[in-house]
């Protein structure tokens, strides 16, 4: 196992608001909280999403971004003042020391007193694109790679900014978040990889997404979750 230990250096929760789009709601726009919060099966306590269909739940209860990849945004977009603080990506828990290089599937990590484990990467929407104003930041944080990741909670407990977070067993070696994103994201169908991919314990969409690409020999359309359904403003 070859996570190095981190502390929480922000944590963050949010709530449900009315958002960019007629009929659209997110908790996107998240705010730190210095107090201990209790972590749940559907996450932190005191944050919300805005649409359950494809935020939340238990296999996406808590997002977390590494704050390493902010620099890179910073030179690619620019003084953007979203960036000047930890939450500009909806984030949950904002550290340095682990990218998607090093996390893996199934990672199983004690944050506080809580159990999590790594259930899947983020699938960037458009909401990233509306909340930045950048027409194709959805698309560009998916090409990038740079997409964090989100967990399960395995054992509900306690967490707050500061706490310790450590790997404790590492189920999936060979797959990282890294390796796994570049199948997800690949407009190639490569039946091999797609058919060793779909022996990890995947996510129902994840699993969906790759069965139906073996099936089809086809990806499916990318555009409704980059772009949502009414075009950019």
């Amino acid at each position: 196992m070859n996570l190095p230990v981190l502390y929480l250096d922000t944590l963050l929760t949010g709530r449900a608001q009315d958002f960019t789009r007629p009929g659209s709601r997110s908790a996107i726009a998240k705010s730190p909280r210095e107090e201990e919060l209790c972590i749940t099966a559907f996450g932190l306590a005191g944050d919300e999403q805005g649409d359950l269909r494809v935020h939340g739940g238990v296999d996406k209860a808590i997002h977390h971004y590494p704050r390493e990849h902010y620099a890179n945004w910073a030179t690619e977009l620019g003084e953007h003042p979203l960036l000047t603080r930890a939450g500009a990506f909806g984030e949950n828990f904002s550290t340095t020391g682990w990218t998607e290089e090093d996390v893996h599937l199934g990672d199983r990590i004690r944050a506080g007193t809580a159990l999590l484990e790594v259930s899947q990467g983020r699938m960037p929407c458009w909401k990233l694109s509306d909340r930045f104003g950048i027409k194709d930041l959805a698309l560009r944080v998916q090409q990038s790679g740079r997409t964090g990741w989100y967990y399960r909670v395995l054992e509900e407990g306690k967490v707050a900014a500061g706490c310790r977070l450590q790997l404790v067993e590492r189920l999936h070696g060979n797959w990282s978040l890294a390796r796994l994103a570049e199948v997800l994201f690949d407009r190639q169908v490569e039946p091999g990889l797609l058919r060793e991919c779909l022996t990890l314990p995947l996510t129902p969409s994840w699993r969906r997404n790759l069965e139906r690409r073996l099936d089809k020999s086809e990806v499916e359309d990318w555009n409704p979750r980059l772009q949502g359904k009414d075009s950019y403003p």
